[in-house]
Protein backbone atom coordinates (compact mmCIF):
# COMPACT_ATOMS: atom_id res chain seq x y z
CA UNK A 1 0.00 0.00 0.00
CA UNK A 2 1.39 3.38 -0.97
CA UNK A 3 1.90 6.13 1.56
CA UNK A 4 0.31 9.55 0.99
CA UNK A 5 2.49 12.12 -0.78
CA UNK A 6 4.89 13.74 1.66
CA UNK A 7 4.96 10.77 4.10
CA UNK A 8 8.20 8.78 4.03
CA UNK A 9 9.02 5.54 5.80
CA UNK A 10 11.42 6.40 8.64
CA UNK A 11 12.91 2.93 8.45
CA UNK A 12 13.52 3.36 4.74
CA UNK A 13 15.12 6.77 5.18
CA UNK A 14 17.27 5.41 8.02
CA UNK A 15 18.44 2.57 5.81
CA UNK A 16 19.19 5.02 3.01
CA UNK A 17 21.05 7.53 5.12
CA UNK A 18 22.89 4.76 6.93
CA UNK A 19 24.04 3.39 3.59
CA UNK A 20 25.04 6.76 2.15
CA UNK A 21 28.79 7.31 2.05
CA UNK A 22 29.68 10.98 2.27
CA UNK A 23 33.15 10.99 0.76
CA UNK A 24 33.62 12.59 -2.67
CA UNK A 25 34.89 9.35 -4.21
CA UNK A 26 32.36 6.97 -2.63
CA UNK A 27 28.89 5.89 -3.71
CA UNK A 28 25.81 5.11 -1.68
CA UNK A 29 24.88 1.47 -1.31
CA UNK A 30 21.75 0.03 -2.87
CA UNK A 31 18.55 -0.14 -0.86
CA UNK A 32 18.25 -3.22 1.29
CA UNK A 33 14.65 -3.57 0.14
CA UNK A 34 13.39 -2.39 -3.23
CA UNK A 35 9.82 -1.32 -4.04
CA UNK A 36 7.42 -4.24 -4.54
CA UNK A 37 6.98 -3.20 -8.17
CA UNK A 38 9.76 -1.40 -9.92
CA UNK A 39 8.55 1.98 -11.12
CA UNK A 40 8.53 3.15 -14.68
CA UNK A 41 11.13 5.89 -15.16
CA UNK A 42 10.66 8.84 -17.52
CA UNK A 43 13.53 11.32 -17.90
CA UNK A 44 12.71 14.48 -19.88
CA UNK A 45 15.73 16.55 -20.86
CA UNK A 46 15.05 19.99 -22.33
CA UNK A 47 17.69 21.52 -24.60
CA UNK A 48 19.14 24.96 -23.73
CA UNK A 49 16.49 25.90 -21.14
CA UNK A 50 17.59 28.20 -18.33
CA UNK A 51 17.23 27.87 -14.57
CA UNK A 52 15.03 30.96 -14.53
CA UNK A 53 12.60 29.94 -17.28
CA UNK A 54 10.11 27.85 -15.24
CA UNK A 55 8.06 29.93 -12.83
CA UNK A 56 8.62 27.27 -10.18
CA UNK A 57 12.28 28.30 -10.11
CA UNK A 58 11.86 32.00 -10.83
CA UNK A 59 8.84 33.88 -9.51
CA UNK A 60 9.62 36.70 -11.94
CA UNK A 61 9.69 34.48 -15.04
CA UNK A 62 7.80 35.98 -17.96
CA UNK A 63 7.08 32.58 -19.50
CA UNK A 64 3.99 30.48 -18.71
CA UNK A 65 5.11 26.98 -17.68
CA UNK A 66 2.05 25.48 -15.95
CA UNK A 67 2.90 21.84 -16.69
CA UNK A 68 6.48 22.04 -15.41
CA UNK A 69 5.25 24.00 -12.40
CA UNK A 70 2.59 21.38 -11.66
CA UNK A 71 5.29 18.72 -11.79
CA UNK A 72 7.19 20.73 -9.17
CA UNK A 73 4.06 21.04 -7.03
CA UNK A 74 3.59 17.27 -7.13
CA UNK A 75 7.26 16.47 -6.58
CA UNK A 76 10.51 17.94 -5.29
CA UNK A 77 12.57 20.77 -6.75
CA UNK A 78 16.35 20.57 -6.51
CA UNK A 79 17.76 24.09 -6.48
CA UNK A 80 21.50 23.28 -6.66
CA UNK A 81 21.48 20.73 -9.49
CA UNK A 82 24.18 20.86 -12.15
CA UNK A 83 24.73 19.54 -15.63
CA UNK A 84 28.15 17.85 -15.76
CA UNK A 85 29.01 20.01 -18.77
CA UNK A 86 27.99 23.46 -19.93
CA UNK A 87 26.93 22.38 -23.41
CA UNK A 88 25.09 19.56 -25.13
CA UNK A 89 27.54 16.71 -25.67
CA UNK A 90 29.40 16.48 -22.33
CA UNK A 91 26.16 17.02 -20.42
CA UNK A 92 24.48 14.06 -22.14
CA UNK A 93 27.57 11.93 -21.77
CA UNK A 94 27.61 12.50 -18.00
CA UNK A 95 23.90 11.83 -17.60
CA UNK A 96 24.02 8.48 -19.41
CA UNK A 97 27.36 7.19 -18.09
CA UNK A 98 27.52 8.55 -14.54
CA UNK A 99 31.05 9.79 -15.31
CA UNK A 100 32.41 13.32 -15.28
CA UNK A 101 32.91 14.36 -18.92
CA UNK A 102 36.19 16.04 -17.97
CA UNK A 103 37.59 12.49 -17.73
CA UNK A 104 37.47 12.39 -21.54
CA UNK A 105 39.50 14.34 -24.04
CA UNK A 106 37.85 16.16 -26.90
CA UNK A 107 34.21 15.42 -27.76
CA UNK A 108 33.78 14.90 -31.52
CA UNK A 109 30.29 13.43 -32.05
CA UNK A 110 30.44 14.25 -35.75
CA UNK A 111 33.31 11.82 -36.21
CA UNK A 112 32.65 8.79 -34.00
CA UNK A 113 30.58 7.56 -31.03
CA UNK A 114 31.39 9.45 -27.84
CA UNK A 115 30.44 6.63 -25.44
CA UNK A 116 32.82 3.67 -25.65
CA UNK A 117 31.19 0.37 -26.59
CA UNK A 118 32.28 -1.30 -23.35
CA UNK A 119 31.00 1.55 -21.17
CA UNK A 120 27.92 0.81 -19.06
CA UNK A 121 25.16 3.35 -19.54
CA UNK A 122 22.04 4.15 -17.59
CA UNK A 123 20.08 2.39 -20.34
CA UNK A 124 22.21 -0.76 -20.42
CA UNK A 125 22.10 -0.99 -16.62
CA UNK A 126 18.31 -0.70 -16.50
CA UNK A 127 17.96 -3.15 -19.37
CA UNK A 128 20.02 -5.67 -17.43
CA UNK A 129 17.70 -5.05 -14.48
CA UNK A 130 14.67 -6.09 -16.55
CA UNK A 131 13.54 -2.75 -17.97
CA UNK A 132 12.32 -2.04 -21.47
CA UNK A 133 14.47 0.91 -22.58
CA UNK A 134 13.36 3.50 -25.13
CA UNK A 135 14.78 6.80 -26.30
CA UNK A 136 13.08 9.59 -28.21
CA UNK A 137 14.83 12.76 -29.28
CA UNK A 138 18.29 14.21 -29.77
CA UNK A 139 21.18 11.75 -29.39
CA UNK A 140 24.22 14.01 -30.01
CA UNK A 141 26.68 11.37 -28.83
CA UNK A 142 27.85 10.28 -32.25
CA UNK A 143 27.44 7.41 -34.69
CA UNK A 144 29.77 5.37 -36.84
CA UNK A 145 29.35 6.50 -40.43
CA UNK A 146 26.76 8.77 -41.98
CA UNK A 147 23.20 8.50 -43.32
CA UNK A 148 23.69 6.45 -46.48
CA UNK A 149 20.91 4.52 -48.11
CA UNK A 150 20.34 1.14 -46.47
CA UNK A 151 23.41 1.38 -44.22
CA UNK A 152 22.65 1.09 -40.49
CA UNK A 153 24.01 3.72 -38.12
CA UNK A 154 26.12 1.99 -35.48
CA UNK A 155 27.35 3.20 -32.12
CA UNK A 156 24.11 5.01 -31.26
CA UNK A 157 21.30 4.38 -28.78
CA UNK A 158 20.62 0.75 -29.78
CA UNK A 159 24.30 -0.07 -29.27
CA UNK A 160 24.43 1.70 -25.92
CA UNK A 161 21.56 0.00 -24.08
CA UNK A 162 18.30 1.20 -25.64
CA UNK A 163 15.80 -1.23 -27.15
CA UNK A 164 14.32 1.42 -29.44
CA UNK A 165 15.14 4.90 -30.71
CA UNK A 166 13.42 7.59 -32.70
CA UNK A 167 15.15 10.90 -33.09
CA UNK A 168 17.89 12.97 -34.68
CA UNK A 169 21.66 12.76 -34.58
CA UNK A 170 22.42 16.22 -33.12
CA UNK A 171 20.98 19.69 -32.58
CA UNK A 172 18.47 21.13 -35.03
CA UNK A 173 20.97 23.68 -36.29
CA UNK A 174 23.53 21.03 -37.30
CA UNK A 175 23.06 19.37 -40.71
CA UNK A 176 22.20 16.97 -42.17
CA UNK A 177 18.57 17.09 -41.09
CA UNK A 178 16.83 13.70 -41.00
CA UNK A 179 15.02 11.34 -38.62
CA UNK A 180 16.42 8.02 -37.42
CA UNK A 181 14.39 5.03 -36.30
CA UNK A 182 16.45 2.49 -34.39
CA UNK A 183 19.60 2.26 -36.55
CA UNK A 184 18.35 3.51 -39.90
CA UNK A 185 17.45 6.87 -41.42
CA UNK A 186 13.71 7.20 -41.97
CA UNK A 187 14.68 8.97 -45.20
CA UNK A 188 18.18 9.77 -46.47
CA UNK A 189 18.92 13.53 -46.65
CA UNK A 190 19.00 13.74 -50.42
CA UNK A 191 18.04 17.41 -50.70
CA UNK A 192 19.46 20.64 -49.26
CA UNK A 193 18.16 23.55 -47.23
CA UNK A 194 19.55 27.07 -47.04
CA UNK A 195 20.72 28.60 -43.78
CA UNK A 196 18.16 30.42 -41.65
CA UNK A 197 18.23 33.24 -39.11
CA UNK A 198 16.10 35.97 -37.59
CA UNK A 199 16.70 39.70 -37.89
CA UNK A 200 17.21 41.43 -34.57
CA UNK A 201 18.87 38.46 -32.87
CA UNK A 202 22.48 37.25 -32.83
CA UNK A 203 23.64 34.70 -35.38
CA UNK A 204 23.04 31.83 -32.92
CA UNK A 205 19.55 32.85 -31.79
CA UNK A 206 16.11 33.02 -33.36
CA UNK A 207 15.11 30.67 -36.19
CA UNK A 208 18.74 29.74 -36.74
CA UNK A 209 20.04 26.69 -38.54
CA UNK A 210 22.96 26.00 -40.87
CA UNK A 211 22.78 25.17 -44.54
CA UNK A 212 23.02 21.47 -45.30
CA UNK A 213 21.42 18.20 -46.26
CA UNK A 214 17.67 17.71 -45.80
CA UNK A 215 15.62 14.53 -45.92
CA UNK A 216 12.31 14.48 -47.81
CA UNK A 217 9.44 15.39 -45.51
CA UNK A 218 11.67 16.80 -42.76
CA UNK A 219 10.58 20.19 -41.40
CA UNK A 220 12.30 21.86 -38.46
CA UNK A 221 9.01 23.26 -37.18
CA UNK A 222 7.55 19.75 -36.84
CA UNK A 223 10.29 18.19 -34.70
CA UNK A 224 9.01 19.19 -31.26
CA UNK A 225 5.53 17.79 -31.83
CA UNK A 226 6.94 14.73 -33.61
CA UNK A 227 9.06 13.89 -30.56
CA UNK A 228 6.05 14.52 -28.34
CA UNK A 229 3.83 12.15 -30.31
CA UNK A 230 6.56 9.47 -30.44
CA UNK A 231 7.10 9.64 -26.67
CA UNK A 232 3.37 9.46 -26.03
CA UNK A 233 3.13 6.48 -28.39
CA UNK A 234 5.88 4.61 -26.51
CA UNK A 235 4.03 5.15 -23.24
CA UNK A 236 0.65 4.10 -24.64
CA UNK A 237 1.91 1.01 -26.44
CA UNK A 238 4.18 -0.38 -23.74
CA UNK A 239 2.66 -3.72 -22.72
CA UNK A 240 3.39 -3.35 -19.01
CA UNK A 241 4.85 -6.83 -18.47
CA UNK A 242 8.16 -5.18 -17.62
CA UNK A 243 8.92 -1.70 -16.28
CA UNK A 244 9.74 1.03 -18.79
CA UNK A 245 12.65 3.46 -18.94
CA UNK A 246 11.89 6.28 -21.37
CA UNK A 247 14.52 8.94 -22.05
CA UNK A 248 13.06 11.92 -23.93
CA UNK A 249 15.84 14.24 -25.08
CA UNK A 250 14.02 17.22 -26.55
CA UNK A 251 15.65 19.36 -29.25
CA UNK A 252 14.00 22.50 -27.86
CA UNK A 253 14.11 25.31 -26.84
CA UNK A 254 17.51 25.09 -28.57
CA UNK A 255 17.59 26.98 -31.86
CA UNK A 256 15.83 27.20 -34.19
CA UNK A 257 13.21 28.97 -32.07
CA UNK A 258 10.01 28.05 -33.90
CA UNK A 259 7.05 28.78 -31.60
CA UNK A 260 3.63 27.51 -32.59
CA UNK A 261 2.05 30.78 -31.45
CA UNK A 262 3.45 34.27 -31.10
CA UNK A 263 2.78 36.29 -27.97
CA UNK A 264 2.33 33.47 -25.47
CA UNK A 265 5.03 34.91 -23.21
CA UNK A 266 6.74 38.12 -22.23
CA UNK A 267 10.08 36.88 -23.52
CA UNK A 268 9.49 37.20 -27.28
CA UNK A 269 10.03 34.22 -29.59
CA UNK A 270 12.31 32.39 -27.15
CA UNK A 271 9.72 32.56 -24.37
CA UNK A 272 6.97 31.51 -26.74
CA UNK A 273 9.03 28.46 -27.71
CA UNK A 274 9.69 27.57 -24.07
CA UNK A 275 5.91 27.68 -23.55
CA UNK A 276 5.62 25.12 -26.36
CA UNK A 277 8.17 22.92 -24.58
CA UNK A 278 6.01 23.14 -21.48
CA UNK A 279 3.06 21.86 -23.54
CA UNK A 280 5.17 18.89 -24.64
CA UNK A 281 6.19 18.12 -21.06
CA UNK A 282 2.53 18.20 -20.08
CA UNK A 283 1.54 15.78 -22.85
CA UNK A 284 4.28 13.28 -21.97
CA UNK A 285 3.54 13.36 -18.24
CA UNK A 286 -0.19 12.98 -18.89
CA UNK A 287 0.50 9.89 -21.03
CA UNK A 288 2.69 8.44 -18.28
CA UNK A 289 0.01 9.10 -15.65
CA UNK A 290 -2.68 7.52 -17.83
CA UNK A 291 -0.97 4.16 -17.41
CA UNK A 292 -1.99 4.14 -13.75
CA UNK A 293 1.38 2.70 -12.68
CA UNK A 294 4.08 4.00 -10.40
CA UNK A 295 6.27 6.33 -12.43
CA UNK A 296 9.31 8.34 -11.41
CA UNK A 297 9.42 11.42 -13.64
CA UNK A 298 12.56 13.57 -13.84
CA UNK A 299 12.63 16.89 -15.68
CA UNK A 300 15.71 19.02 -16.28
CA UNK A 301 17.73 20.77 -19.01
CA UNK A 302 21.12 19.93 -20.50
CA UNK A 303 22.71 23.36 -20.05
CA UNK A 304 21.91 27.04 -19.89
CA UNK A 305 20.19 29.15 -22.57
CA UNK A 306 21.60 31.43 -25.25
CA UNK A 307 20.33 34.61 -23.60
CA UNK A 308 22.49 37.71 -23.47
CA UNK A 309 22.28 40.67 -21.03
CA UNK A 310 20.60 42.86 -23.70
CA UNK A 311 17.88 40.18 -24.01
CA UNK A 312 17.23 40.46 -20.27
CA UNK A 313 17.15 44.26 -20.47
CA UNK A 314 14.77 44.28 -23.43
CA UNK A 315 12.29 41.65 -22.22
CA UNK A 316 12.61 41.84 -18.45
CA UNK A 317 13.09 38.06 -18.42
CA UNK A 318 16.16 36.58 -16.68
CA UNK A 319 16.48 33.16 -18.31
CA UNK A 320 19.14 32.05 -15.82
CA UNK A 321 17.35 33.59 -12.84
CA UNK A 322 19.76 35.20 -10.37
CA UNK A 323 22.81 33.52 -11.86
CA UNK A 324 25.50 34.91 -14.11
CA UNK A 325 26.24 33.64 -17.61
CA UNK A 326 24.57 31.29 -20.07
CA UNK A 327 25.20 28.23 -22.22
CA UNK A 328 28.85 27.07 -22.41
CA UNK A 329 29.91 29.43 -19.61
CA UNK A 330 31.74 28.33 -16.49
CA UNK A 331 29.53 30.68 -14.49
CA UNK A 332 26.42 29.24 -12.83
CA UNK A 333 24.06 30.17 -15.66
CA UNK A 334 25.88 27.70 -17.90
CA UNK A 335 25.35 24.61 -15.78
CA UNK A 336 22.95 25.18 -12.84
CA UNK A 337 19.70 23.65 -14.03
CA UNK A 338 16.07 23.42 -13.02
CA UNK A 339 15.65 19.85 -11.76
CA UNK A 340 12.38 18.24 -10.68
CA UNK A 341 11.64 14.69 -9.57
CA UNK A 342 8.10 13.41 -9.06
CA UNK A 343 7.20 9.95 -7.78
CA UNK A 344 3.69 9.99 -6.38
CA UNK A 345 3.35 8.46 -2.96
CA UNK A 346 7.10 8.33 -2.41
CA UNK A 347 8.58 11.75 -3.21
CA UNK A 348 7.02 14.50 -1.06
CA UNK A 349 4.77 16.86 -2.98
CA UNK A 350 5.94 20.47 -2.97
CA UNK A 351 9.35 19.50 -1.64
CA UNK A 352 12.51 21.53 -2.04
CA UNK A 353 16.07 20.29 -1.64
CA UNK A 354 19.10 22.59 -1.67
CA UNK A 355 21.58 19.70 -1.75
CA UNK A 356 24.35 19.70 -4.32
CA UNK A 357 23.47 17.37 -7.20
CA UNK A 358 24.95 16.44 -10.58
CA UNK A 359 23.30 14.64 -13.51
CA UNK A 360 25.84 11.86 -13.04
CA UNK A 361 24.00 11.04 -9.81
CA UNK A 362 20.91 9.73 -11.57
CA UNK A 363 22.69 6.42 -12.24
CA UNK A 364 23.37 5.56 -8.57
CA UNK A 365 20.00 6.95 -7.51
CA UNK A 366 18.11 4.59 -9.80
CA UNK A 367 20.28 1.72 -8.61
CA UNK A 368 19.16 2.63 -5.10
CA UNK A 369 15.51 2.73 -6.17
CA UNK A 370 15.87 -0.81 -7.53
CA UNK A 371 17.94 -2.16 -4.65
CA UNK A 372 20.62 -3.06 -7.19
CA UNK A 373 24.41 -2.82 -7.11
CA UNK A 374 26.15 -0.75 -9.76
CA UNK A 375 28.14 -2.75 -12.31
CA UNK A 376 31.84 -2.98 -11.49
CA UNK A 377 33.67 0.09 -12.73
CA UNK A 378 30.48 1.85 -13.83
CA UNK A 379 29.22 5.31 -12.91
CA UNK A 380 32.32 6.23 -10.94
CA UNK A 381 31.10 9.80 -10.41
CA UNK A 382 27.56 8.92 -9.37
CA UNK A 383 26.30 9.52 -5.84
CA UNK A 384 22.76 8.57 -4.90
CA UNK A 385 20.44 11.43 -3.99
CA UNK A 386 17.67 8.98 -3.07
CA UNK A 387 17.73 10.05 0.61
CA UNK A 388 16.92 13.63 -0.45
CA UNK A 389 14.41 12.38 -2.98
CA UNK A 390 12.41 10.65 -0.27
CA UNK A 391 13.05 13.35 2.33
CA UNK A 392 14.20 16.78 1.05
CA UNK A 393 15.63 17.53 4.49
CA UNK A 394 17.93 14.49 4.49
CA UNK A 395 21.68 14.90 4.63
CA UNK A 396 23.38 15.35 1.28
CA UNK A 397 25.53 12.55 -0.11
CA UNK A 398 27.47 14.90 -2.41
CA UNK A 399 29.98 17.40 -1.07
CA UNK A 400 31.85 18.32 -4.23
CA UNK A 401 31.79 18.05 -8.02
CA UNK A 402 34.00 18.64 -11.05
CA UNK A 403 32.36 20.03 -14.18
CA UNK A 404 33.48 20.48 -17.78
CA UNK A 405 32.99 23.90 -19.30
CA UNK A 406 35.64 25.41 -21.58
CA UNK A 407 38.06 24.58 -18.82
CA UNK A 408 37.03 23.00 -15.55
CA UNK A 409 34.89 24.01 -12.60
CA UNK A 410 35.36 22.64 -9.08
CA UNK A 411 32.73 23.00 -6.39
CA UNK A 412 32.99 22.10 -2.73
CA UNK A 413 30.25 23.33 -0.43
CA UNK A 414 29.96 27.09 -0.73
CA UNK A 415 33.20 27.44 -2.71
CA UNK A 416 33.52 27.39 -6.48
CA UNK A 417 36.73 27.48 -8.51
CA UNK A 418 37.03 28.20 -12.25
CA UNK A 419 40.47 27.43 -13.67
CA UNK A 420 40.52 30.33 -16.13
CA UNK A 421 39.64 34.01 -16.42
CA UNK A 422 36.50 35.05 -18.28
CA UNK A 423 33.33 33.07 -19.00
CA UNK A 424 35.09 30.50 -21.16
CA UNK A 425 31.91 30.37 -23.25
CA UNK A 426 29.49 32.70 -25.02
CA UNK A 427 29.37 35.52 -22.47
CA UNK A 428 31.81 38.39 -22.66
CA UNK A 429 34.57 38.49 -21.71
CA UNK A 430 35.16 34.97 -22.95
CA UNK A 431 38.82 34.89 -22.04
CA UNK A 432 40.93 37.37 -20.12
CA UNK A 433 44.69 37.42 -20.53
CA UNK A 434 46.66 36.77 -17.40
CA UNK A 435 47.47 34.08 -14.92
CA UNK A 436 45.07 32.68 -12.40
CA UNK A 437 41.39 31.91 -12.36
CA UNK A 438 38.26 32.64 -10.39
CA UNK A 439 37.12 31.76 -6.89
CA UNK A 440 33.66 32.57 -5.54
CA UNK A 441 31.84 32.15 -2.26
CA UNK A 442 28.41 31.18 -3.59
CA UNK A 443 26.78 31.48 -0.20
CA UNK A 444 27.60 35.19 0.01
CA UNK A 445 27.94 35.87 -3.72
CA UNK A 446 25.63 33.63 -5.81
CA UNK A 447 25.93 36.04 -8.74
CA UNK A 448 29.71 35.49 -8.93
CA UNK A 449 30.61 39.17 -8.84
CA UNK A 450 33.63 39.15 -6.47
CA UNK A 451 36.64 37.07 -7.50
CA UNK A 452 38.54 35.89 -4.39
CA UNK A 453 41.29 34.00 -6.22
CA UNK A 454 44.09 36.33 -5.10
CA UNK A 455 42.69 36.78 -1.59
CA UNK A 456 42.27 33.08 -0.76
CA UNK A 457 45.25 31.13 -2.17
CA UNK A 458 44.67 28.50 0.49
CA UNK A 459 41.19 27.76 -0.82
CA UNK A 460 42.42 27.81 -4.43
CA UNK A 461 45.10 25.24 -3.61
CA UNK A 462 42.59 23.06 -1.78
CA UNK A 463 40.13 23.01 -4.68
CA UNK A 464 42.81 22.37 -7.29
CA UNK A 465 44.04 19.44 -5.21
CA UNK A 466 40.48 18.19 -4.90
CA UNK A 467 40.07 18.24 -8.67
CA UNK A 468 43.23 16.22 -9.19
CA UNK A 469 42.22 13.70 -6.54
CA UNK A 470 38.74 13.28 -7.99
CA UNK A 471 39.98 12.70 -11.54
CA UNK A 472 42.78 10.36 -10.43
CA UNK A 473 40.58 7.88 -8.59
CA UNK A 474 39.06 5.94 -11.53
Amino acid sequence: MQKPAGQVSLALVAALVGGALLGGCQRSRALETAPARRPNVVVILADDMGYGDPASFNADSRIPTPHIDRLAEEGTRFTDAHAPGAWCVPSRYGLLTGRYPCRKGAFRPGEKPVVAAERATLASFLKDEGYRTAMVGKWHLGFEGGPRGGVPLRGGPLDRGFDSFFGIHASLDIPPYFYIRDRRPVAVPSGTIEASGTEGWTNIQGAFWREGGLAPGFAHADVRTRFESEAVRVLREHDGDEPLFLYVALASPHTPWLPSRIGRSGAEMYGDFVADVDDTVGAIVAAADARGEETLVVFTSDNGPVWYPPDVARTGHASTGPYRGMKSDSWEGGHRMPFIARWRGRVPAGGRSDQLLCFTDLFATLAGVLGAELPTGAAVDSLSFLPSLLDPGAASTRRSLVLKANGSVVREGRWKLIDHLGSGGFSRPRRVDGEGGQLYDLELDPGETTNLWSERPDRVAQLLALREAELARE
